[in-house]
């Protein structure tokens, strides 16, 4: 019988898991063009309208720590079949909500059960795959995730004038749905019920395991920083691309369309070369690079050199995000694969807490200046380096923290690990 260590994750599956990915920040960036006429219809002001993107965001950050620790009580396919089904049902609420009060309680909904996809999403790779083979799944399945919320706005745009904002909140519900049928098809349970059991299995016990598991903890602040380098991007990007570098809307999309390209191309030649080459070097020389082009954006802003210019290093810092968020989130979900739920949990609701943190500040500069925004970006870059550079930290978890994690492989136990998906 197969190890872990020498699998791979099946097409189907890796692809059903890439869509659990995907779903949250297609909803939460798809409907963003359709604000106004949101607003219009249901009577409420700008404020207020925000109110259902921050609505889904609590809800996803707090569904995260409720499914992921669900998931390991209960093993993974019952917790997120049931997620799915309320994700959709809340998704048909939101395209039909009558005011602005049901579509932001509905919009929250939405959020705390489309929480489950992602979560448990990832610990059902962690299940399933180490070392190697796992950094793999991950980068292909996270690359798709991250390319969601770049590319989402720019659909939503092309629909917003074909559908209105109601028939992009069913354009979501039926993504949901979509996921609904492939968790039910594709996917079987990859918690065994003897691992539903012991410390790890309670709340209290299982984030006990997580918060004393010291190796878990850099690769997570690596990918959280990561992501909050990507959510300053995403944030500023329709002002440094239209304001500052002087760009139409239609070629504003085209800027997203290719740097979703690159992100695309370096997850996939980073899914290749982790075959060969260790993880944790493909995240050093990504967030390397990463340092590079941020530093490189906000020393052209500063000294006020020709914009076109500009579009050159956000390519590069948000293209080498597909070589980071993946195998970091291999490395983490080693580290803590016995509460694998948990784990992932903690390392959702942390990516998503600081991205949203990061998101005002791009705007302190004023909408003519990309200062601010290359600033940002370079500190959470130059941190994530500070903290990839750290000696290395597989070990067990402190005493009376729990259940024991398991390390990552290194170089000599995961060579070859990794055979290409069947």
């Amino acid at each position: 019988m197969s190890t872990p260590e020498e699998k791979a994750v099946r097409w189907p599956t890796l692809i059903v898991l890439a869509s659990l990915a995907a779903v949250a920040p297609v909803a939460t960036d798809l409907y963003l063009p359709g604000f106004p006429d949101l607003g219009d219809d249901l009577g409420a002001g700008a404020s207020a309208v925000q109110l259902t993107l921050t609505a889904f965001l609590v809800g996803l950050a707090l569904g995260q720590l409720v499914m992921g620790p669900l998931s390991d009580r209960y093993g993974r396919r019952r917790p997120l079949i049931a997620s799915a089904a309320v994700c959709v049902a809340a998704g048909v609420v939101c395209a039909l909500a009558p005011s602005l009060g049901v579509l932001v309680g509905a919009r929250f909904l939405q959020g705390l059960a489309g929480a489950g996809g992602m979560v448990i999403g990832r610990a059902v790779i962690s299940d399933l795959v180490t070392g190697r083979a796992a950094a793999k799944a991950f980068t292909l399945m996270l690359t798709v995730g991250g390319v969601a919320p770049v590319l989402a706005p720019f659909v939503g745009g092309l629909l917003s004038t074909v559908v209105g904002w109601r028939g992009m909140l069913w354009t979501v519900a039926g993504l949901c749905a979509a996921m609904l049928v492939g968790v039910v098809v594709v996917l079987h349970e990859t918690r065994p019920p003897e691992a539903r059991t012991g410390t790890g299995t309670s709340y209290a016990g299982a984030i006990r395991t997580v918060a004393g598991t010291r190796g878990y903890w850099p690769p997570v602040a690596v990918l959280a920083l990561s992501f909050a380098m990507m959510m300053a991007y995403i944030s500023a990007s329709p002002f440094v691309y239209q304001n500052v570098v002087g760009l139409s809307a239609i070629g504003y999309g085209i800027a997203f369309g290719v740097n979703a390209v690159g992100l695309i191309a370096t997850g996939w030649v980073s899914a290749r070369l982790v075959e060969r080459v260790e993880p944790r070097r493909l995240v050093r020389a990504c967030v390397s690079v990463q340092v590079v082009a941020t530093a490189t954006f906000l020393a052209l802003a500063l000294a006020d050199a020709p914009t076109w210019l500009l579009p050159v290093p956000i390519f590069v810092a948000v293209s080498m995000n597909g070589g980071v968020m993946g195998n970091c989130a291999a490395q983490a979900m080693s580290q803590v694969r016995e509460v694998a739920g948990t784990g992932s949990a903690v390392l959702g609701c942390t990516q998503f807490t600081l991205g949203a943190l990061v998101s005002p500040l791009v705007g302190l500069g004023g909408e003519h200046s990309a200062v601010v925004p290359a600033a940002v970006m370079t500190t959470a870059s130059l941190l994530g380096w500070l903290v990839s550079r750290a000696r290395p930290r597989d070990r067990q978890p402190r005493r009376g923290a729990g259940v024991a994690a398991t390390p990552l492989p290194g170089p000599s136990r995961a060579a070859g690990a990794s055979v290409p998906p069947r």
